[in-house]
């Protein structure tokens, strides 16, 4: 087994340090989730974690980590009697994103359950994790079915595994880390509120500290059984004052005084449910018990509300998270000091934080200090940079206010990933038939399982009342669900729409639907075409956030190389299929149709837009046309493309429901 990283030995990254250390005080703060770019050490420190949890005491031979001072009373592998017990490290249990279900809650054999009687039940990760962390990478990439099963074991504190009328249940408790990368994608708002705690971190700018990064990294490769040794009295430090502050948080007192600054500041930001007044509580407590207090202060309070709230204040996906201190330490000061604890003028004992404040931990001498958790800087991708200004170009113009659209839906059945936009066979949805399993047996269908194990009852000797049930005899269910799309905007930036008002109300549209399309668990791709070529403003991502930014810093104007932009977008769906074969696409062009520049403009925009015709592709053309008099342009392209046309006044409110049915209609007719 490698050695991991010592967590001693993470350098900077205060914020997330700290963010981890305080739930290994009190787990009841409700977890972390670490957002920020790649390259920032947040899968490490979060596996460092484990080696500074204090051990546990489980029943021997239970495999569900049974506590054997209170057993769970319907624990699969009891009844257990209350009793000695053996302590053991608290476990880490990492998810990954492709994880099966079955992997995640437990396997139940239903041929034994169906022939035998008997639950025969293999635990799955959620088992393993009870009383320990439950760590998932790229959290923000975990299927929606997987998420739903994590939501309900974090709400109830146990998992159910309930097939065909055979149930199983177990306790669930689990410390809940995740971390993630924005630019792939957010997390479904009833999951982000689930993490107690949320850390943004970046990479260092200084020069020393990153050196001494790249020393530390170098030397633990190198010798991980000597770096981790080097470093094993910081460990123990550490270790030991986890230990006493947990020793020590049922003693703090956490005042009215400091209850009052909570709810006035939860109420100040607006933050829903209260949820965070009762996060932000544990966490203020658990701060005081880490600094070696029995009274919980403003300080407390103050690093609590940085901590708890920013990822609850976000009102839409689009709103960056954080807080604005300002305003948060005239929240503090308006209502502290009102019962002489929580918020008073005094110089708090620093405890034994010394100079680095109540977040601080052993370090050596040597090492550097810097701003290691800046707030993320933004990162230019593929085609981010702006065009070089030229004739004719205007500086971007912001969208208008996003409106409420309807779906627009890829016609057929698809089998891609799961989400919210078009019919698909998937893994959870109604039934709709059934079929001989492919390998592992996840949903059985009991009535056609029965039917083709009832004419063999007398060839295979049944005498009891028992149905003789063997391996060929079960069926799959097939369900049919939701999935999830490849939306492809190709927006048209030249001068004929960059009438101000004009390009703000496209903007605003596309922003509308790249909001419903961030609702439906859709990857979004931006091609624009302006002046004589189209650029990939940003690849296919699920990050609805980079699209929008890519948006927002949109420049317009020269001619309509129309021809150009359908064709380098045919081109990024040609890629994208050889990535992801199974993810349907929905090409969204908006434009007013005119083609200029070039030899026979209009002819080569209606040659490229056969082409996806040919090849099925849904298609939607937003015509942005204006005025009185109408060209009729968009519409023919839009012919030319197999899809339909919809204004810019269409695609609010109920109107899209009429286009959706086109569209549809469209693809049947072709």
């Amino acid at each position: 087994m490698s050695t991991p990283f010592p967590f001693t030995a993470v350098v900077g990254q205060d914020d997330l340090r700290l963010a981890l250390l305080l739930n290994a005080v009190s787990p009841a703060v409700g977890g972390v989730l670490v957002r920020g770019e790649k390259g920032t050490a947040k899968s490490t420190a979060v596996r460092a974690l484990s080696a500074l949890m204090p051990e546990v005491d489980v029943v021997p031979g239970c495999r569900f980590s049974c506590d054997p001072h209170s057993p769970d009373p319907g624990c699969p592998d009891g009844p257990h009697e209350p009793g000695a017990g053996v302590a053991r490290p608290a476990r880490m249990v990492e998810l990954p994103v492709g994880a099966s279900e079955d992997r995640l809650v437990g396997a139940l054999d239903i041929e034994r359950a169906l022939a035998e009687g008997v639950k025969a039940f293999e635990p799955g990760l959620l088992a393993d994790a009870h009383r320990g962390i439950l760590y998932v990478d790229e959290v923000n990439l975990l299927h929606d079915h997987l998420v739903d099963l994590l939501l309900d074991a974090a709400a109830m504190g146990a998992s159910y595994v309930e097939r065909e009328g055979v149930s199983v249940r177990h306790a669930s408790r689990f410390l809940l880390v995740g971390t993630m990368n924005p630019e792939e994608g957010e997390l479904r708002p009833q999951l982000l509120d689930r993490f107690g705690l949320t850390v943004e971190v970046s990479a260092s700018r200084e020069p020393d500290q990153r050196v001494e990064v790249v020393r530390r990294r170098l030397a633990h490769d190198d010798d991980p059984a000597g770096f981790a040794a080097r470093w094993a009295d910081e460990e123990a430090a550490v270790r030991a004052r986890i230990a006493a502050a947990r020793e020590l948080l049922p003693s703090v007192r956490l005042g009215d005084g400091a209850l009052r600054q909570i709810a006035a500041t939860c109420a100040a930001f607006e933050v829903d449910g209260m949820r965070a007044d009762i996060v932000m509580a544990r966490t203020a407590t658990a701060l005081a018990a880490w600094a070696g207090r029995t009274d919980v202060l403003a300080e407390d309070v103050r690093q609590a509300a940085l901590l708890a709230l920013p990822h609850r204040r976000r009102r839409n996906p689009f709103d960056a998270p954080g807080l604005d201190e300002d305003k948060l330490d005239e929240t503090l000061e308006e209502f502290g000091g009102q019962d002489g604890d929580g918020g008073g003028d005094d110089d708090p004992d620093p405890g034994p934080d010394g100079p680095g404040g109540p977040g601080g931990q052993p370090e050596p001498d040597d090492a550097p200090r810097g701003d290691g958790d800046a707030a993320a800087r933004p990162e230019a991708g593929e085609g981010g940079e702006p065009r070089p200004s030229g004739a004719g170009e205007q500086s971007p113009v912001r969208a208008a206010e996003p409106f409420r659209t309807k779906v627009l839906s890829v016609p057929g059945l698809g089998e891609g990933a799961a989400g919210r936009r078009s019919r698909a066979r998937t893994e959870h949805g109604r039934t709709t038939g059934a079929r001989q399993p492919r390998g592992v047996l996840t949903k059985l269908h009991l009535a056609a399982t029965v039917q083709a194990a009832a004419p063999h009852q007398r060839a295979r000797g049944r005498s009891g009342r028992g149905l003789v049930v063997r391996r060929d005899d079960l069926r799959q269910a097939t369900r049919e669900g939701r999935e999830g799309n490849l939306v492809l905007f190709v927006v048209d930036a030249s001068g004929s729409m960059a009438a101000r008002q004009r390009m703000g109300a496209v903007k605003g549209a596309v922003l509308s639907l790249l909001l419903d399309a961030y609702q439906r668990r859709d990857k979004v791709g931006l091609v624009t075409f302006r002046g004589a070529a189209a650029d990939v403003a940003l690849p296919p991502t699920s990050s609805v956030d980079a699209a929008a930014a890519r948006l927002e810093s949109l420049p317009t104007g020269g001619r309509t190389p129309l021809a150009a932009g359908l064709l380098r977008a045919h081109e990024v769906l040609r890629v994208e299929r050889l990535r992801d074969p199974a993810r349907r696409a929905l090409v969204v062009v908006v434009t007013d149709g005119r083609a200029t520049g070039g030899p026979e403009p209009v002819a080569l925009a209606g040659r490229a837009a056969r082409l996806f015709a040919a090849e099925g592709v849904a298609s939607v053309v937003v015509d942005c046309e204006s005025g009185p008099v109408r060209l009729g342009l968009a519409g023919r392209l839009a012919d030319e493309l197999g899809g339909t046309a919809v204004t810019l006044d269409e695609l609010r409110a109920d109107a899209i429901a009429g286009l959706v049915r086109d569209v549809q209609g469209t693809r049947r007719a072709a």
